[in-house]
């Protein structure tokens, strides 16, 4: 079974491509797969790695292999410089679900200074409370209902919504050979990705109804996918996918362009051509995840501007 999406989401500050790369665990023709143990102590050291792209690939695989020695390397890759790892660590620790990650999935999830890592290490927390069937490590606390007005202690506000985001249109325009149904069911992909993590963004609004009454102005998106290849890189089987957005304004002006991408990699000796359409999938989740936080700090910097 191939890989299953990044969720976790990665780094906000990233405009690089993200390189993930997938193990798949089914053999494919008489091809032998490597003993689990030495995965894992080859995996382990790869963690090591003053490269960044390699930590990555490592942080991805042992969160894929299903092994619960995995966890050790994972629970130390908590601590990488690299946001964006340590986000893959949470999610794969969160796989994993050995209650013996609980005491670093909730230091990460109370003191990550990353956002996006403090949500994975909390959702990866829930995960591993839920499988072995433990207390959530974070109760709902009770919660009163007051009128306004009344009672002496004030209620806590959340974050409130300072951008109204309309997702406009979404399509495939990638030079290829793809037919219509597939172009179709990529712009549906980005289109379902995006509307995902704006519901997951408490300073994101797609209401019409809130909008107007906190008085905020539509900034229309238009995703559009620019390219999507299948290469063979050496012993990889390479998925790569790049994404174009445009900004509008209510009106239809167009404001802004942002681009971006996501890469994913697969054993040649183990690639399967039926998978591709999953692997697409992902590629395009990936990209559109990798995009959202730069495109919310775009929209808040231009209302901020304007």
């Amino acid at each position: 079974m191939l890989g299953r999406t990044l969720k976790g989401g990665l780094a906000r500050s990233r405009v690089a491509f993200v390189i993930a790369l997938i193990l798949a665990t089914a053999t494919f023709g008489r091809a032998r797969p490597a003993r689990a143990d030495d995965q894992v102590d080859e995996l382990s050291r790869t963690l090591s790695s003053s490269s960044e792209k390699e930590r990555l690939s490592a942080a991805v695989a042992l969160g894929n292999l299903g092994d619960r020695r995995a966890m050790k390397p994972l629970v130390g890759a908590l601590s990488d410089p690299s946001p964006q790892i340590r986000v893959v660590a949470a999610t794969g620790l969160g796989k994993l679900g050995h209650k013996s990650s609980l005491p670093a999935l909730k230091g990460a999830a109370n003191d990550d200074t990353d956002e996006k890592v403090r949500k994975s290490a909390r959702e990866a927390a829930l995960a591993v409370a839920k499988a072995n069937q433990l207390p959530s490590p974070w109760p709902e606390p009770e919660v009163t209902a007051q009128r306004p007005g009344f009672g002496k202690q004030p209620r806590a506000l959340g974050p409130v919504p300072d951008v109204y985001m309309v997702v406009n249109t979404a399509a495939d325009d990638s030079p290829g050979k793809a037919d219509k149904s597939t172009r179709k069911e990529h712009a549906e992909i980005l289109r379902k990705t995006l509307a995902e993590d704006c519901k997951g963004n408490p300073v994101i609004t797609t209401v019409a109804s809130d909008a107007k009454r906190l008085g905020l102005d539509a900034r229309q998106i238009d995703l559009s996918v620019v390219k999507m290849d299948v290469a063979t890189i050496g012993a990889m089987v390479e998925v790569d996918a790049e994404l174009k957005l445009a900004v509008s304004d209510g009106h239809g002006k167009i404001l802004s362009f942002l681009s971006g991408g996501a890469k994913i990699q697969v054993p040649k000796h183990r690639f399967d051509a039926r998978y591709l359409p999953r692997l697409r999938r992902e590629v395009l989740e990936s990209a559109m995840h990798g995009m959202f936080e730069k495109l919310v700090t775009h929209l808040r910097g231009q209302r901020t501007n304007s």
